[in-house]
């Protein structure tokens, strides 16, 4: 690690969205974590672990392409600002819920399916925006780096705080510390000096807007392989996150915390991932990195599925977690540093239908095969599929990069 690690933050508006993204997304990994916890505890059930993921994500599914074209055609910055806004109104929606009611299931399925549609629009704002934040264009590669870094730095601190606020006071209070932290990133909004937003003139329907950005995928093979790279791995392997509380329960045969330290474990892998990436050059070849990165992730899921020890359980999951990180972090760089500017908002927005509307689905079918042949089982097999993706998409990847 050097100093060019951390180029970006030369630009004030990186450094403040970093700071705030920072603390909130603590907030969402304590709330993320509490949620499958509590549902997990009441039902017992690996499907409704699934449905659960599933009313978060597949909402982004439907509506990503919506909040891409959005994205593109109005101010970043202000749908920026609302869905944060309406994201803290969420979180405190669903901490009186949980404090101060009989809540049942069907409360938190209902919160969580309206964050999905809140985040099929933050994301392909948020994502674009960093264009604008940073100044010197040379340093956006290293900029989504960061983010991702400040992610993993989050899922690494997290879970892990959650773990021991869920077993000392309760999910509720994970879920009102969430609605907190979103106070420290809708005030770093507010401090940034953005360029002057320029409106600019649509003689096109939307619907024609979604078209495009399909086309431009198809016309764009080196992209439109990218995103259905993502679109398997976020089917078949991500979804692996989902069996955890079974895997810490009933293989580990622990509580919340070890629930917690296996999230933040894969945080852990996952920040040195980012860490790592940041300090690339610019020169690297992020198509040969990134079939290794999947391997990667696939070996790590397959040796977690076959131990039963908490200290080789956690150093498996943070392998995952760095190959994961990779795998993500590079297809969002090459997406965001090889599409044109008038399309960036519509190419994130299929990284985000890819990336979160394909793992709710596969967060169905894995929590409904775990409940037939168990979820140790179901983590080797999803090892396997990995291996075999890769394969699959290894040469044209390497061809490609030559």
């Amino acid at each position: 690690m050097n100093i060019s690690t951390f180029r970006a933050f030369q630009s004030q508006n990186y450094r403040l969205f970093f700071a705030g993204q920072s603390i909130s997304l603590m907030g969402t990994w304590m709330q993320r974590t509490a949620i499958l916890w509590v549902v997990y505890m009441q039902t017992h059930s690996a499907f409704m672990l699934g449905l659960t993921a599933f009313a978060t994500q597949f909402p982004s599914f439907l509506f990503s392409l919506l909040g891409g074209t959005i994205a593109d055609r109005y101010n970043r910055y202000k749908v920026l600002l609302v869905t944060q806004i309406a994201s803290m109104v969420q979180a405190a929606i669903l901490t009186l819920v949980i404090m101060f009611t009989r809540y049942s299931i069907a409360e938190i399925l209902i919160l969580s399916t309206i964050l999905g549609m809140i985040n099929a629009f933050d994301v392909p704002a948020r994502q674009s925006l960093v264009h604008f934040m940073v100044n010197n264009k040379e340093d956006i590669g290293n900029a989504i780096a960061l983010n991702s870094s400040m992610v993993n730095l989050a899922r690494l601190i997290g879970p892990a705080v959650a773990g021991i606020v869920l077993e000392t006071w309760g999910a509720g209070i994970c879920f009102m510390l969430n609605a907190l932290s979103f106070i420290a990133v809708i005030g770093s909004l507010l401090m940034m000096k953005l360029p002057v937003y320029m409106p600019m003139v649509h003689t096109k329907k939307m619907l024609e807007d979604l078209k495009d950005g399909l086309h431009y995928l198809k016309s764009t093979p080196s992209l439109g392989a990218l995103v259905l790279l993502l679109c398997f791995i976020s089917f078949c392997v991500l979804p692996y996150a989902t069996l955890l509380p079974m895997i810490a329960k009933e293989t580990l045969g622990g509580t919340a915390r070890t629930y917690g330290y296996l999230n933040s474990f894969i945080g852990i892998g996952a920040f040195i991932a980012a860490i790592a990436l940041a300090s690339l050059q610019n020169s690297i070849n992020l198509q040969k990195v990134l079939l290794i990165a999947t391997t990667i992730l696939a070996v790590g899921i397959l040796l977690l599925s076959l131990t039963h020890t908490l200290i080789l359980a956690l150093l498996f999951s943070g392998i995952a977690g760095f190959g994961m990180m990779l795998h993500i972090t590079i297809i969002n760089t090459l997406l965001q540093t090889t599409s044109s500017s008038e399309m960036r908002g519509r190419v994130i927005s299929y990284f985000a239908m890819a990336f979160f509307g394909m793992q709710p689905l596969g967060a169905l079918l894995i929590g409904t095969i775990s409940h037939y042949i168990g979820a140790a089982e179901t983590l080797f097999l999803q090892g396997c599929i990995a291996i075999i993706i890769t394969a699959i998409f290894s040469s044209y990847l390497w061809r490609v990069s030559n």
